[in-house]
């Protein structure tokens, strides 16, 4: 089934990002919109695209829920192959998108990748998170008491969720620049 992309960004990017959505949420949520454009403002090209389960809720109002990894896994790939050629390529996405993400890096342990976390993400703690069994090629940046959007309590840190965003662009175009 032929995609639907969204893409923002300079066309002539050094880089383009190729951005898959969380379980729940659609390529158009706020967090994708908004880490999109903050990502674009660095000068990176990002192409978001739904799973075709998502794809079909737009059409329907039948709420399925994501199928197995695996086909998720085979479906991000056809997307990448459907794109074509686009210089250097970064795949990432957003909670169950980013994990999609990493099966295609994870089937080369010399791939290099970054993830961006919420010290109070659900999903792994700051905590937790050193107990995984992780490749000496992933970079962890914690955003500092973010959750799973990388909200932090105003608070408590004193930052925004606006500015771990920001944060997060940050580092995402620099350790690309790095490949």
């Amino acid at each position: 089934m032929p995609h639907d992309f969204l893409v923002t960004g300079p066309e002539d990017a050094n880089v383009t990002v190729v951005l898959a959505h969380g379980a729940g949420g659609a390529m158009d949520t706020t967090w994708m919109t908004t880490m999109s454009a903050a990502l674009s403002d660095k000068g990176l090209r990002i192409v978001r695209f739904e799973f075709d389960y998502m794809a079909a809720r737009r059409s329907s109002e039948k709420r399925a829920p994501p199928p197995r990894a695996e086909v998720l896994k085979q479906e991000f790939e056809a997307v990448i192959d459907e794109l074509g050629p686009m210089g250097r390529v970064v795949i990432g996405g957003k909670s169950m998108g980013g994990r999609v993400a990493s099966m295609i890096a994870e089937e080369d342990m010399k791939t290099p990748t970054l993830i961006c976390q919420g010290t109070r993400d659900l999903f792994g703690s700051r905590e937790e998170v050193p107990s995984y069994k992780l490749s000496d090629k992933i970079e962890i940046l914690w955003l500092d008491d973010g959750d799973h959007d990388f909200r932090p309590r105003k608070a408590v840190s004193g930052r925004t969720a606006a500015e771990h965003i920001s944060t997060a662009a940050d580092h995402v175009a620099e350790w690309a620049a790095t490949l």
